[in-house]
């Protein structure tokens, strides 16, 4: 099983060990471009093409929320696929 099916299988089954540079990294291998903050803010932008975007905040633990916003990103680009 390669890493990317790791992360995947993670992602989908909402693992509260995740971190923000493993959401970070399936958000950009799915085609999500990340907008770093300006301002002093510590949240993320991720925008698709046709896609709803994503915020993510740079923080220790990740939110539930958070992550089931990526895992039902990730599911769209698997029936995709």
């Amino acid at each position: 099983m390669s890493q990317w099916d790791k992360l995947v299988a993670e992602i989908i089954k909402q693992n509260p060990t995740l971190r923000f540079e493993d959401l970070c990294k399936a958000l950009v291998k799915i085609g999500y471009t990340a907008e770093q903050p300006r301002g002093g803010s510590s949240h993320y932008t991720f925008r698709k093409d046709g896609c709803m975007p994503i915020t993510l905040p740079k923080h220790v633990p990740m939110k539930k929320a958070y992550i089931n916003l990526v895992a039902d990103a990730v599911r769209a680009y698997l029936q995709e696929v």
